[in-house]
């Protein structure tokens, strides 16, 4: 029997684009239709208009917070033009989550951006910092007095190598040089945000939230140990998961490191003899528990509480996905052992949704979504999940 901390915030997320559907303001939205993507996201979960039922779910299933984002185009349809009406929107949704005692966790920038920033060379614009700040103030302005967490940026090293490295994303430009002049102003636009947010705060007499961002990471490993694989592992794991943490911590601008795990990346690939042979998700992603300890032990050294945003498997097998939150459970048991602080545990996701240029096909929900009804169906992996939520026991 593994005991976690009574304080211990355990929940699932989301992200608008994702759930909501109808996000017809959004550069996704508008990409979609120009490249004639095969998987659009239409009316996607419709989480939109059903989010009192969803969180109705997430409290049945004895989650205590729940991780979910703004959509910037809803609340800046057009430049500089604000809509009262969807602040309001998302100030009802955060109500709703605190009449069920969940914790909102509130992501600012989970990837989508409106069309006109977009149209106005997006990240890439030396204004884009400004037009974010601008935004941020309106929301957390509009919802500073429910929200102990804000997470200004999700995934910035994903977003900036789909979009702007490999070229898969809108805007699908592919420069290392634009890459990194992206990674500099996200990096930007985080430090100003949280001193923003906390500007907020103290104008309004509030207790101080907590601020950071969500931070994917995976575990490098060498395939053969040689130096060359070891030094190769090295640098990846410094520039990819710590580089833009360390920017951060060193403007103390962060309290608490927002962290995404799902698999390892195979270091020297090409000669992988000893690759042990994993089980994998179904876009064929490795399972790798062992990688989410690994790298929790490895911010240790950074004396600041982690907080687990994401961590879940898309499966259409169903004891497969209750095996890997049972196994990754065991991962952060290990490593709060080890003597870090970890703050709380938030799979992803609560819902079937939409997973980009992917589609619909990849379930990663603890709740099934059918695409024809909307139709919520509870999974046994999420009954299983929820008796350690409300025990917190494993």
């Amino acid at each position: 029997m593994l005991e976690f901390p009574k304080e211990f915030l355990w929940g699932a997320s989301t992200s608008a684009y994702q759930v909501e559907g109808d996000n017809v303001s959004s550069d996704w939205w508008e990409w979609e239709k120009r490249v004639n993507l095969k998987y659009p996201s239409g009316k996607a979960a419709r989480h939109y208009e059903f989010y009192a039922q969803d969180f109705d779910l997430a409290k049945e299933l004895n989650h205590n917070c729940h991780r979910l984002s703004i959509e910037w185009s809803r609340i800046e349809p057009e430049e500089g033009r604000f809509s009262a009406k969807e602040l309001e929107h998302y100030k009802q949704v955060i109500l709703s989550l605190k009449a069920r005692s969940l914790k909102p966790i509130v992501t600012l920038h989970h990837f989508t951006n409106p069309i006109w920033f977009a149209k106005a060379g997006g990240w890439r614009n030396k204004q884009a910092v400004q037009y974010f700040l601008r935004y941020v103030e309106k929301v957390v302005g509009a919802l500073a007095g429910d929200v102990p967490f804000w997470v200004t940026i999700n995934e910035p090293m994903v977003y900036t190598y789909f979009s702007y490295f490999l070229g898969t994303w809108p805007p699908q430009e592919r420069s290392i040089l634009r890459a990194r002049q992206v990674t500099g102003n996200l990096v930007k636009a985080h430090i100003a945000a949280y001193h923003l947010i906390r500007d907020i705060y103290q104008k309004k007499n509030l207790e101080y939230p907590q601020i950071s961002i969500a931070q994917n990471m995976q575990a490098f490993i060498p395939c053969l140990p040689s130096l060359k694989n070891k030094i190769s592992a090295y640098f990846r794991h410094k520039f990819y998961n710590l580089e833009f943490i360390d920017k951060l911590i060193r403007k103390h601008s962060i309290d608490f490191i927002g962290m995404n795990y799902y698999s390892p990346s195979w270091v020297g690939k090409v000669n992988c003899a000893n690759q042990p042979a994993l089980r994998k998700n179904s876009m064929g992603w490795d399972i790798y528990p062992q990688g989410l300890y690994d790298l929790l032990m490895g911010l240790k050294k950074y004396n600041l509480p982690v907080f687990i945003l994401e961590n879940g498997i898309c499966t259409d097998n169903d004891a497969l996905r209750w095996d890997y939150i049972r196994e990754h459970l065991e991962s952060v048991n290990k490593a709060l052992l080890g003597g870090v602080k970890i703050l709380g545990y938030v799979y992803w996701s609560l819902l079937d949704n939409y997973e980009w240029d992917k589609g619909f096909a990849p379930r990663f929900g603890l709740v099934e979504v059918d695409y024809n009804t909307y139709k919520r169906t509870i999974r046994e992996s999420a009954r299983k999940f929820s008796e350690v939520c409300k025990t917190g026991r494993l």
